[in-house]
């Protein structure tokens, strides 16, 4: 199995756990579209339970033989994003990003360059903000025979120190992976465990704790159940008690859809629910 990046060690959970609950937003839409001249295009649009809306348009552009990628984002609050991308060019394994963002608004600029290193054991990335700082983020893994182990650290230039640094630790087989991270300077540590039970049922569980904050332990557990080719449910409730449910369903080729809800189970009285619903169409 390929080495994952230090943010992805607990992705299988993560996801399991945080994608495809439809309930954080009122309502979601996506518009996905591909042209003959390896053009992506996508267009998202959200609105919020306090009935806040905000959009986004995204055009991708892929030139495989060169390893080349250039993305164009804009949103409703008129920030304008390119990043490009440069793959396996100087190096098998090496990809450049560089990242330009402008908010006209307030004429505030960023410019990022990103480096990442994948080989059969090792992944690694550099993150580089030029005109904040600047500042450095580093992070790597190395894995052998399915245990892996990370490190990250991030360095501000202007002021000559460290700021901030983490670990993790993990393994990973083709049903299951577990990990164990420490974030923050190694105060919250996290353990999260995935395992597909079979090809309908995915589990996974998450225990965190905060060491500045007391001896409260949060856990989240999810579920989720394959009906059929098309359509699937998911499940989760945290130790507060906070439940959410979900269904997607494919309705027909390119328009998926789906729907969501959170419970608080300890205030079923309170007016604390919500609902959420999305829909996804891609031609």
């Amino acid at each position: 199995m390929s080495i994952p990046a230090f943010s992805d060690i607990s992705k299988s959970a993560n996801d399991l756990l945080n994608k495809d609950f439809y309930h954080l937003s009122a309502g979601t839409l996506e518009v996905k579209s591909n042209t003959p001249n390896n053009v992506a295009f996508k267009v998202t649009g959200k609105s919020s339970h306090d009935k806040a809306t905000a959009g986004a348009i995204e055009g991708k552009y892929n030139d495989k033989p060169n390893g080349l990628t250039l993305t164009q984002s804009w949103n409703t609050a008129s920030a304008l994003e390119t990043k490009i991308e440069l793959a396996d060019n100087l190096a098998k394994g090496l990809k450049l990003e560089g990242i330009f963002s402008l908010l006209p608004s307030t004429q505030a600029r960023g410019a990022k360059f990103n480096l990442h290193f994948k080989q059969p054991g090792f992944h690694g990335r550099a993150f580089f903000d030029l005109l904040k700082g600047p500042t450095a983020s580093i992070d790597a893994i190395v894995g052998h025979e399915g245990f892996l182990a990370g490190a990250s650290a991030g360095y501000d230039v202007q002021k000559a120190q460290i700021t901030g640094y983490s670990a993790a630790v993990g393994f990973q087989a083709p049903t299951y992976t577990a990990a164990v991270t420490a974030t923050d300077n190694l105060s919250v540590f996290a353990a999260s465990y995935y395992h597909k039970v079979n090809s309908q049922v995915e589990t996974g569980s998450k225990a965190t704790w905060n060491s500045k904050s007391g001896n409260n332990v949060g856990l989240e557990v999810a579920v989720k159940y394959r009906l059929d080719p098309v359509s699937f449910a998911k499940a989760k409730i945290n130790d507060r008690g906070v439940a959410a449910v979900a269904y997607n369903v494919l309705l027909r080729e390119g328009v998926t859809f789906g729907v969501g809800a959170s419970f608080d189970t300890q205030k079923l009285d309170q007016a604390t629910h919500k609902v959420g619903t999305s829909f996804v169409f891609e031609s």
